[in-house]
């Protein structure tokens, strides 16, 4: 079994944070959610180090120009605040929720739904991952939600810390994002990822699992030249080197969702590592003393009835782990109360 599916080493990073109690109103548990846009051309720089190069593709009509600013590319790790912003504005519009091109974001949250530490470090580098967000600029003509047109933009719009500790931390931040990227979620130009995107390591191991996903998607298999992979992932990389680095990923074995091979002809092969379905999981069961407590909560109400639509609201938001359902549907019957 490859290490993905059982989270040992293999070069994934450890799951930091296993699944908590989440309320389901709050859709903290949404399900990542990525835009097919930048999943199928490179917009996002697979440095680690700050790469302060313009970026030019052109592929098939799609031109793309990425211009950084002082700090600095976007970087595919800057790119999970994207994810989980999107996240957010699906699972909203699935529960039928108003949505806006601003969202107002807990950097915790943000942290724990990708994976990352929740240190003061971590805090810092997110303050840096929304100021190249919304320094790098994008000139292209992609189509997003069925309307092409060629500009100029930023990722994000723009950012403002909301809420401090006292330390300066951030508590809250409200994000705008950019038009063309709103009308991407609004058009539901989106792909479920895995969630163990967010525990690879390595930028280019994130780029190559998103042209998996985007290009494999229900098909039996992709097959593509190690050329237009090259040109399609956005690295520097010379073509013996990069041709080295997915024969390591082949070697490792731990994208999610997705096996790769060599074959011949200079060509790598992707196939689904089970067929990828979005059957939906069982609802979950409350026990009798939960809804007696629903009762306590909202006398004269059906609570049979509530179960009912929350359980309706839990299939909306994307079926979210719940470790403890009897306690997020209390949580969900308080909010209601007040």
């Amino acid at each position: 079994m490859n290490s993905a599916v059982t989270g040992g080493s293999g070069g994934l990073l450890p799951l930091r944070h296993p699944q908590g109690d989440f309320f389901v109103c709050d859709i903290l548990d949404a399900i990542p959610k990525d835009d097919m846009a930048t999943m199928e051309h490179p917009v996002f720089s697979l440095s680690t180090r700050p790469d302060r190069r313009i970026l030019r593709y052109e592929h098939n009509g799609v031109r793309i120009e990425v211009t950084p600013s002082v700090k600095g590319l976007a970087t595919i790790h800057d790119k999970d605040i994207l994810i989980f912003c999107i996240s957010q504005l699906m699972a909203a519009l699935n529960a039928g929720r108003q949505v806006s091109r601003t969202l107002t974001l807990k950097a915790h949250d943000l942290l724990v739904a990708t994976n990352r530490e929740t240190s003061g470090d971590a805090y810092r580098r997110l303050r840096e991952a929304f100021e190249r967000l919304a320094g790098t600029r994008i000139t292209t003509n992609i189509t997003t939600g069925d309307t092409e047109t060629t500009t100029g933009f930023g990722l994000i719009e723009r950012w403002e810390i909301v809420r401090r500790t006292r330390g300066g931390r951030m508590v809250s931040v409200a994000v705008t994002l950019s038009d063309w990227l709103y009308r991407a979620v609004l058009s539901k130009s989106v792909l479920t990822l895995s969630r163990d995107y967010f525990r690879l390591r390595k930028p280019l191991e994130r780029r190559i699992y998103e042209l998996a996903r985007k290009h494999c998607g229900r098909q039996d298999g992709w097959t593509v030249s190690v050329d237009t992979l090259l040109k399609k992932s956005g690295s520097a990389s010379p073509r013996r080197v990069f041709r080295a680095m997915l024969r390591e990923m082949i070697a490792a074995d731990h994208l999610p969702d997705y096996a790769m091979e060599e074959v011949p002809g200079d060509l790598i092969r992707f196939t689904p590592r089970a067929r990828l379905t979005e059957s939906a999981p069982p609802p979950p069961v409350l026990r009798a003393e939960t809804l007696e407590a629903a009762r306590a909560l909202m006398p004269g109400a059906d609570v049979h009835a509530l179960e009912a639509e929350w359980r309706g609201v839990w299939a909306r938001t994307g079926h979210p782990r719940l470790r403890k359902p009897d306690a997020a549907f209390l949580g969900w019957v308080k909010k209601r109360t007040g």
